[in-house]
């Protein structure tokens, strides 16, 4: 059962010997569902594979509450929002999903095909492949601190779910980027999510995140809405296993002990390529190197959209993706319709597009 912040999942894929298919999306999180609606205007049937139980990648796994600004046209949506819209935008092209497992093994074939395997060993033979992967398979970074693993998931948190989970508590977030920013203010300001006390800890007086968020986390604690404090972590207290309180260790080589309900802790994350590192990819810097072009790899049939490529100028932005993904359908439609001369066309004139779409062609005065 899918909490309330997980979007209702499409249809599971029912189980084939092999199944053959135009296009295999790795990742379903939102570049890797609107690679599905870039590729469904095209008349390109797709099935796409994740690795999570449920559709959404990162916006539902780290930040489903979290607010986004700079989805084109849409002012303000939280993750979970963007993934259930993208769900009804791809409705029409009934891609099938198979949740809860990675891809394995590629294997090109003789006739320039792609045998792919996952870990629930289930089999397909596409024409082209997208990686839409993210960063790959994240891990967030630990707190180093010996035993304080045994608090995770009740005391210790490396991401929020449920930002109702939190209210009225006294939580101590580490961090110093966007995360532990967002989530301190968040939590800080009056709202059904508002701690109890909020101690922001970092280990300097500097940031890796937004300057306004930075102005605002000052503010607040000039107002006494929540504290700051500068130190690292080199213990904890503990009563009846419960966690009651941090060892922190200040810049004046003071250690202090920090009372507190919950640690929420973000110190970013260690992105692994995984099994992609073995598929013949021309990689920098744990990336994918991409034609711009047309968004493919090293290896012809196999492309790469999202925060898994790189390229000069390269910005980390689902916009950006929601480009590459257009792109990239272009540049692999010849490949999958050889005999077919494949033209531009525009969802709001296009009788074609309609059809594919499922709606109705507008009627325009002349």
């Amino acid at each position: 059962m899918n909490s309330p912040h997980e979007p209702a999942n499409p249809p599971a894929a029912p189980v084939l010997a092999v199944i053959e298919t135009d296009a295999l999306i790795i990742g379903a999180g939102p570049v890797g569902l609107f690679q599905v609606f870039e590729l469904g205007l095209l008349e390109i049937k797709a099935h796409v594979v994740d690795s999570l139980a449920y559709v959404g990648g990162q916006c539902i796994e780290l930040y489903p509450d979290k607010p986004i600004y700079d989805i084109p046209a849409v002012p303000v949506c939280t993750g979970r929002e963007l993934t259930e819209s993208l769900l009804k935008q791809i409705a029409p092209f009934g891609a099938t999903f198979h949740l809860g497992q990675t891809v394995t093994e590629v294997a090109q074939q003789q006739d320039g095909r792609f045998r792919v395997r996952t870990s629930r060993d289930t089999h397909f033979l596409a024409r082209t492949i997208f990686i839409a992967a993210g960063v790959g398979a994240f891990e967030a970074r630990p707190l180093r601190v010996p035993g304080i693993e045994k608090f995770h998931d009740s005391q210790l948190f490396y991401r929020v779910k449920h930002p109702a989970d939190f209210a009225g508590k006294d939580l101590v977030i580490a961090g110093g980027g966007d995360s532990a920013l967002d989530w301190a203010l968040n939590f800080a300001q009056e709202g059904p999510h508002q701690a109890g006390s909020v101690i922001l800890l970092h280990r300097r007086d500097g940031f890796r995140a937004a300057p306004a968020s930075v102005a605002r986390m000052r503010e607040l604690c000039e107002h006494l809405q929540m504290q700051f404090l500068v130190g690292q972590v080199t213990g904890f207290e503990e009563r009846h296993d419960r966690l009651v309180a941090l060892k922190v260790i200040g810049v004046d080589g003071v250690t202090r002990l920090v009372p507190l309900d919950v640690l929420l802790v973000f110190f970013g994350l260690s992105p692994k390529l995984g099994p992609i590192a073995h598929w013949g990819l021309d990689i920098e810097r744990k990336q994918v190197k991409v034609n711009t072009e047309t968004f493919e790899t090293s290896v012809p049939g196999i492309y790469a959209v999202g925060d898994i490529n790189i390229y000069p100028g390269k910005k980390k932005l689902i916009l950006s993706g929601f480009h590459e993904a257009a792109l990239a359908a272009f540049g692999a439609a010849p490949r999958i319709f050889p005999d077919k001369a494949i033209h531009l066309q525009y969802t709001t004139t296009s009788p074609k597009l309609h059809k594919v779409l499922g709606v109705e062609s507008p009627v325009f005065d002349d």
